[in-house]
């Protein structure tokens, strides 16, 4: 059944998506998880009441139906949980937000509704005693107020009309009788209210010593979870430091691993080569055969180059002595074309004497 009437005049001031929790009724210490998902969380106003109410439902199921009063607190316990006890209920509501700013506008709604409802109760209380006093004031000066003006009626009806003054009298002491029956049933109707009025306010501070007591143990409560939520955050930094090691050596593992397959590829290229090796020991035999030939050929050239060098040194001794007997033809030859030229010189003076004996003969 909704707790809220198709055609109430209950309206929503404001909603908003959380998870709900309910505080496990045995052990008043655990939290039971009141619906699997995030559902819808509302403020509704009821204008006929001048009550606030916060209301969830899950699917068909009312998880939430709680009226706020004056006396009730939102505690904030995390970043995204708060917590509300309601003493009708006999329960403590919780709601776990997706975000710090959820938490901290449905905080300030219930502040505000609270305080909302502490100023409604005060007027209604106003008004009781307003209507208390009136109606005792009321029935205290009505009479006298009404003997007064029949006592005057009846000085002036002596005085001018003897006749109508009993039928006067009857009908102020008619008048008299009926503001005494609604006075006398005014008092029973605020005596009735008053009752419940004292009945409420034992109520309430039945309330509020619950509430107080549950406040107290909900401290107790508190301070256990904060040393075994510092508990937890020892042990999520020691986890975190093994993380970080564990992290540590995995990146290690993965260098080493990878260190092993570079040893492996070199190993491999390793015994390649070995094998290339063994393949080239099996022909080393031929090769020092060829050797000892190559080395005996060898040997052979640089005698051969011996003999070579030999003949070199000989040939340049040759070739000094052919270039110093050069020379010496050559001087010996300067010398002679020397001479050859005076003799020339000679001969061509005496070929002039000649021509000139020719001439004079």
């Amino acid at each position: 059944i909704s707790p809220v009437p198709p055609y109430s005049r209950e309206q929503p001031i404001f909603t908003t998506r959380a998870h709900v929790f309910q505080i496990d009724p045995s052990t008043k210490k655990n939290w039971v998880p009141a619906s699997k998902q995030a559902v819808t969380v509302s403020y509704f106003y009821d204008s006929t009441r001048n009550s606030y109410r916060i209301i969830s439902v899950d699917g068909a199921k009312v998880i939430i139906n709680s009226t706020i009063t004056p006396n009730m607190t939102f505690t904030k316990t995390s970043q995204k949980f708060g917590q509300w006890a309601d003493s009708r209920a006999n329960t403590v509501f919780g709601l776990g937000f997706p975000s710090e700013q959820q938490l901290t506008k449905f905080a300030e709604k219930f502040q505000e509704v609270k305080e909302a409802a502490k100023l409604a109760r005060d007027r209604s209380q106003e008004k009781i005693e307003t209507s208390s006093n009136h109606s005792q004031e009321s029935g205290r000066e009505t009479p006298s107020s009404t003997r007064a003006s029949s006592v005057n009626g009846t000085d002036d009806e002596k005085a001018s009309h003897g006749g109508s003054a009993e039928a006067h009298l009857k009908s102020e002491n008619d008048k008299l009788k009926i503001a005494l029956a609604q006075s006398s049933s005014n008092v029973k109707k605020w005596e009735t209210e008053l009752q419940s009025l004292r009945e409420s306010n034992a109520r309430l501070s039945t309330a509020l010593q619950e509430s107080a007591a549950s406040i107290e143990h909900w401290k107790k409560q508190f301070s256990a979870c904060k040393e075994e939520n510092d508990q937890l955050r020892g042990k999520i930094e020691e986890l975190e430091e093994q993380c970080n090691e564990i992290s540590k050596e995995k990146e290690r593992n993965a260098q080493l691993s990878r260190r092993l397959q570079e040893l492996e590829t070199e190993l491999q290229d390793k015994e390649l080569e070995l094998e290339e090796l063994r393949k080239q020991g099996e022909i080393i035999p031929e090769l020092m055969s060829e050797c000892e030939s190559v080395s005996e050929q060898l040997q052979a050239a640089e005698k051969k180059n011996k003999d070579l060098e030999e003949k070199v040194r000989t040939l340049r001794t040759e070739v000094e002595e052919n270039k110093h007997r050069q020379t010496n033809l050559k001087t010996e030859l300067k010398n002679f074309l020397d001479v050859l030229d005076g003799k020339i010189d000679e001969l061509h003076d005496f070929r002039q004497g000649l021509s000139k004996l020719g001439v004079d003969n």
